[in-house]
């Protein structure tokens, strides 16, 4: 691999991707022109990837790569005869396994080469690409032109630097987000209004959740939800998702959000500045969140409305009993795999694949190591230790029991739910498919079963049927679950209040 002579020096992870050129030909699409090759755990039959770290690449330098040394699937010399199509990235944001490519990441062209056993002496590639940034606000053919534009005109952003996080890492840290005002909230000005705060799930960022704020704009537009302030706050960090979790490792996320940001927030905007009022609504690892949330402060929200929420339940970690004796989130007692990703019953990776692939492409922001940035403890080296071991899947029983105690929601319920029940009784609402995509509906079941025995008002609603992906989908509404979740939300703050009837024959919110 060389950098051009007219580029400044970088560093960066470096990875070589290679795929048969058949494959690679037929997953182009129509006019089968490669212009990338990617790797990916979701797609097993696809390329395969060799990394290095790269230090300090001047330029035109030039750096080698053992592509049997840090690999994935195996190392390239185990590839069969035959062409293929290679193409070097060099991630210098240092976040492929969180976002892919991203902007100024640096790459090559496609080289079709000829291996007759394995690639033993590869061919020099320049990395004569940059991946551009991208306009947040350009959502293609997703979002219509002027709906985008219109959001982006009502959207606020906030960038709020908080003391806890700055005195916690020594630098300025800060808790951002986009504000959504609601329809009138410019001429009703002694109006005030309920709060969602609204956070996304692993992989996504500030710049990504603008979709949501332009869907949700236009929904209230249209009073298809109802008049509430949405503040859409972006939890993503280097380390992948902090969750808005208070973490040895992330920091204390959850008491900035909840002693500094919220009383900033309601200080600035109308809103009702009253528990009963404050929302949480989040998918996936923002699902996580927002159950985390009102389960650790239950006295600061009104209810929280978490989707597909990552496991809440650690007898059930995505499928893993991991306090069974002699754990191994690889293989099961028969020796067989434990699945992690499925679509309408047919698995498409397992957890070893998938813990492998992320081990290949960087230390830093991939799933499961985000789950260990947030949930373990810190380790002699100043990073997380490690729940199980990534060579032979072995659960490390001493970081699961500082799980349990800290971060096990199902475990702290049952706990403390003397002290809980006053402020929590009643105000979890969990939705999840039977079908999600990565057995997310397990843990849901298990939490579901602790709260039933502790005789508690929660809901629990399992969607037949439903993956994590299109959860929220009604027929043609993409959208139709968040708009019911508003509106649920909304007859918590006005009591009394209906959903009015539209197009698609709206109930009222219960």
């Amino acid at each position: 691999m060389q950098l051009p002579k007219d580029h400044a020096a970088t560093s960066g992870r470096l990875l070589v991707f290679i795929e048969s050129a058949e494959q690679a030909k037929e997953s182009a699409g129509p006019g089968g022109k490669v212009t990338s090759v990617e790797s990916s755990p979701f797609h097993l039959s696809g390329a395969s990837v060799a990394a290095r770290n790269v230090d300090y690449l001047v330029p035109g330098g030039t750096v080698d790569i053992d592509t049997d040394d840090i690999a994935f699937p195996n190392g390239f010399s185990a590839l069969p005869a035959g062409e293929y199509d290679v193409q070097v990235l060099l991630d210098v944001n240092r976040d492929y396994n969180y976002h892919g490519r991203s902007a100024g990441d640096l790459f090559s062209d496609v080289a079709n080469i000829h291996l007759d056993s394995g690639m033993n002496d590869g061919p020099t590639l320049t990395l004569n690409g940059t991946v551009p940034a991208t306009d947040p606000w350009d959502f293609g053919s997703r979002v219509p032109k002027q709906m985008a534009d219109s959001a982006k005109a009502a959207a606020i952003r906030e960038d709020f630097q908080s003391k806890d996080m700055t005195d916690f890492f020594g630098r300025p840290i800060a808790i951002r987000g986009w504000v959504l005002l609601p329809p009138g909230y410019k001429e009703h000005l002694q109006e005030k209004y309920p709060t969602v705060y609204f956070t996304h799930g692993y992989g996504a960022n500030l710049d990504t959740l603008t979709r949501y704020v332009a869907v949700v704009h236009d929904a209230m537009e249209k009073k298809e939800m109802p008049p509430m302030i949405w503040i859409f706050l972006d939890e993503s960090s280097p380390t992948g998702t902090h969750e808005f979790a208070d973490s040895v490792n992330n920091g204390p996320w959850g008491q900035a959000l909840t002693t500094e940001f919220i009383p900033y927030f309601e200080g600035k905007y109308r809103t009702d500045g009253t528990p009963t009022s404050r929302f949480l609504n989040g998918h996936s690892s923002g699902g996580w969140a927002t159950l985390w949330l009102q389960v650790r402060y239950p006295k600061v929200f009104g209810g929280s409305w978490p989707t597909s929420p990552d496991p809440s339940d650690f007898h059930d970690f995505t499928g893993v009993d991991l306090y069974a004796p002699h754990a191994n989130v690889y293989h099961r007692a028969d020796g067989s795999l434990y699945p992690l990703i499925r679509d309408k019953g047919k698995v498409l990776a397992n957890l070893e694949t998938f813990a492998r692939f992320e081990r290949v492409c960087g230390p830093y922001g991939g799933q499961l190591a985000s789950f260990e940035w947030v949930f373990s403890p810190r380790g002699k080296d100043g990073r997380p230790e490690q729940m199980f071991n990534r060579d032979t899947g072995d659960v490390d029983p001493t970081v699961v029991a500082y799980w349990h105690e800290h971060y096990d929601i199902a475990h702290i319920v049952q706990e403390n739910w003397p002290t809980l029940k006053p402020d929590l009784d009643g105000k979890i609402h969990l939705i999840v498919g039977t079908a999600d995509t990565f057995y997310l509906d397990g843990a849901a079941h298990t939490l579901q079963a602790v709260f039933e025995s502790l005789g508690a008002n929660e809901s629990f609603r399992f969607l037949p049927d439903k993956t994590h992906m299109d959860l929220y989908v009604d027929g043609a509404d993409r959208w139709a679950l968040l708009k019911t979740i508003s509106w649920e939300m909304y007859a918590v703050a006005r009591p009394g209040s209906k959903r009015p009837e539209t197009k698609n024959g709206g109930a009222a919110a219960k």
